[in-house]
């Protein structure tokens, strides 16, 4: 497997959804062709048990189960990223350290919160994110979200990248994102090994400018997205916005107006899984949302549409 610390990893790294079944058990032939249809659309790595995972909705068992799947079915195809989120440290440890042992790439963590009045103070934090280091040899992503409600400074970033031996990766999508790159990429050097964007890539060519060198998405739409990357990286900035300007009305119907459900629906309507259901108290997607989101999906002639057909 690959050294993500020494070979550093750029591009789109997109996030799976997790497939349910109208009853809302776990779709684990849907999981293993949500798999197949994000390496059939050029990722450079995946992400499971995210945010964009209802990561939040899945008990323990589950989570152990499509770990195991995940890992076993990508098979080293691409990097897998493993989302191991907790408020509780010794959860996370543990999280981190099955993950590893499976064949996880790399690992990403948002900082440790359970509501906004139960936030630990920044040694906590760093304690945290040093704890799961210790346990582990690959490298971790710190997740800056505002969903956790916790202030990451980028002085604390920087010195959680020079200080933890694993943290090198950022994946930032607060407000103002590209100014916060950019600051964190100053403070931080050599140790910010893989500062990427969030929020399905509607600031992604701000974060470029500011030196971004990726993007972690929802896994809807990755091929059309990627080349954005991949022609600024390359130094051809007027394609790179060409093509962010054509993707822009679905990357903002999706993240302002559908999050979560619309990969989930696109790979419905697309035969890649069986059913689009969120999880309770989570709820389906109203249909006006819905049809713009497929006109919107049909005029780029997106793969996932056509994958299972």
């Amino acid at each position: 497997m690959t050294d993500l610390k020494t070979t550093p990893l750029t591009g789109i790294l997109p996030v799976a959804p997790t497939p349910f079944f109208e009853d809302g058990t776990l779709d684990l032939q849907g999981m293993k062709n949500t798999l197949d249809c994000l390496i059939d659309q050029g990722v450079d790595a995946i992400c499971i048990l995210a945010n964009y995972s209802e990561q939040f909705v899945l008990s323990d068992e589950e989570r152990r189960v499509l770990t195991k799947l995940c890992l076993e079915h990508v098979a080293g195809r691409v990097p897998v990223i493993v989302t191991i989120s907790h408020f509780s440290t010794q959860v996370a440890i543990e999280r981190a350290t099955h993950a590893q042992s499976l064949g996880a790439a790399m690992l990403m963590m948002m900082p440790p919160y359970h509501g906004v009045g139960l936030v630990p103070a920044a040694d906590g934090i760093f304690e945290h994110f040093a704890a799961v280091s210790d346990a582990i040899s690959i490298p971790i992503m710190i997740q800056d979200a505002p969903l956790s409600g916790v202030t990451l400074p980028v002085p604390l970033l920087a010195k959680m990248a020079r200080e933890i031996e694993n943290v090198c990766y950022f994946k930032m999508e607060t407000p103002f994102a590209a100014d916060k790159l950019e600051a964190l990429i100053a403070a931080g050097g050599s140790d910010i090994i893989g500062p990427f964007d969030g929020e399905e890539a509607v600031t992604l060519l701000a974060d470029l400018d500011a030196g971004a060198t990726g993007t972690m998405t929802s896994g809807m739409f990755a091929e059309k997205i990627r080349p954005i990357v991949s022609h600024y990286l390359a130094g051809d900035k007027a394609a790179a916005l060409a093509q962010w300007q054509l993707c822009l009305p679905l990357i903002n119907h999706e993240n302002r107006q559908c999050g979560l459900r619309a990969c989930k629906v696109i790979y419905k309507e697309g035969g890649v899984i069986a059913s689009d259901h969120v999880r309770h108290p989570l709820k389906p997607m109203t249909p006006r949302t819905r049809t713009r989101l497929l006109e919107l999906a049909r005029d780029l002639d997106i793969m996932a549409l056509r994958w299972g057909k």
